[in-house]
């Protein structure tokens, strides 16, 4: 078949969020912009429970009033439980109460549909969505711009002629695996096994907070996401290490998931008698990374720079925040003005990522846990926690974020020796 040629100001790849927005926030701007997506909408993913920052991204693409007309749950906080049942500590944060300005609730989202009604929404803005097109090729001129070949679910080809291009193709990372960019994640192999249950006793098993995630501490190296739906579900994940999973005697995932709930009081309290909407998926290897998060004629948005893990929500934050940045930089740039995207781009998303590697890291090595569940607590530590929890990962104002690592370290040895 003859390969249809088009061209666009941008090429956006991926329709998630990250996609979305950047798409949303160039077309504002009066730029021709096409998104394509290699798989069909809706689709499941994770990534369910959001942080208030990436609401300003949403705001400012334009994206903030559809999802408003969904009735997702309202999101307001993150409580965090150690122990079960009668010995349980709780670190219970909201974020209206944090140290930085901004927004002070989210939400918490089925991503399949959460997805396809941003992706809806930028096809009523005048943006072409095309699913089930994978990209097979790109070539990139000196002057920046690129042909990309892309496949058709009908087994057609097409070139998309851009002046840039924007990826955002979250776990199938796109150009670093076309052009060899991947890098080895620095973090730990860690593995979850998830599903969507019936939430038949949201109000009767004393857990009736579905404006809020809550993280059980189910072991020092397994934890447990409990995320209320406005629907009436509730999705409930283990992550561990794989060997933790490989070393539970149930063969099956809803074996091992119905075992792993059976084996916590406050989880089987809520979920024992429910049925499964999904059947248990099993994720393992999510972390990934890549030396540069830009190069001549791309920029690389949300989970194709770096994935850490699912432990504070950070995923759709960084993607959507990513994106907002991107999208304006690369409006400067379309517009005649040089664009130093190492320094307005690069070190800004790695500040980020960054901040929230330190807590990822400090969560899995149990600091984190010292200072969540400690009985010295005082009020500015909370509200300077609750920040970074939503998201405020780049405000220097916050002794939590500008010295990350050492007020981590620090403030664990010294709790430490006063419990």
């Amino acid at each position: 078949m003859q390969t249809q040629i088009k061209s666009v100001d941008v090429l956006v790849i991926g329709a998630g969020p990250s996609g979305t927005i950047t798409a949303a926030i160039l077309k504002k701007h009066g730029h021709n912009v096409c998104i394509i997506e290699k798989l069909s909408f809706p689709r499941f993913v994770i990534g369910e429970s959001l942080l208030p920052r990436c609401m300003e991204a949403f705001e400012e693409a334009g994206l903030l009033e559809c999802l408003e007309k969904k009735g997702y749950q309202q999101k307001f906080g993150a409580k965090f439980v150690a122990g079960d049942g009668d010995t349980e500590q709780i670190f219970d944060i909201n974020f209206s109460e944090a140290h930085t300005e901004g927004k002070t609730w989210t939400w918490q989202v089925p991503r399949d549909d959460f997805d396809k009604t941003l992706a809806d929404e930028c096809e009523k803005k005048g943006i072409p969505v095309s699913y089930l097109t994978e990209v097979v090729g790109i070539e990139f001129n000196e002057d920046e711009s690129s042909i990309t070949t892309v496949k058709k679910q009908d087994g057609s080809f097409e070139k998309i002629s851009a002046q840039f291009i924007v990826d955002g193709s979250g776990y199938g990372r796109v150009i670093p695996k076309l052009f060899s960019l991947d890098k080895p994640s620095e973090q730990p192999q860690r593995q979850a096994l998830f599903t969507h249950y019936k939430d038949l006793n949201r109000e009767t098993s004393g857990n009736n907070e579905p404006n809020r995630i809550t993280i059980y501490i189910y072991d020092k190296m397994t934890w447990v996401w409990c995320i209320p739906f406005s629907n009436g579900y509730c999705s409930v994940g283990f992550v561990g290490s794989p060997d933790f999973f490989d070393r539970l005697k149930q063969e099956s995932p809803e074996e091992k998931l119905k075992y792993l709930i059976s084996t916590h009081k406050n989880l089987n309290a809520r979920f024992g008698n429910c049925e499964m909407r999904l059947s248990p998926m099993t994720l393992k290897g999510w972390s990934s990374s890549t030396e540069k998060f830009y190069g001549k004629g791309y920029v690389l948005t949300g989970n194709v720079t770096e994935f850490l893990d699912p432990i504070f929500s950070s995923g759709v934050t960084l993607a959507s925040v990513s994106a907002q940045g991107a999208a304006l930089l690369v409006h400067k740039k379309l517009s005649g003005h040089a664009v130093d995207w190492e320094n307005e781009y690069q070190r800004v998303c790695q500040k980020g990522v960054d901040v929230f590697r330190t807590y990822v890291e400090s969560w899995y090595d149990q600091k984190l846990h010292t200072v969540f569940f400690s009985k010295n607590q005082n009020e500015n530590m909370r509200k300077q926690i609750s920040s970074v929890l939503a998201g405020y990962v780049w405000d220097d104002t916050n002794p939590f974020v500008s010295q990350h690592k050492k007020y981590i370290e620090k403030l664990s040895q010294f709790l430490t020796t006063r419990d």
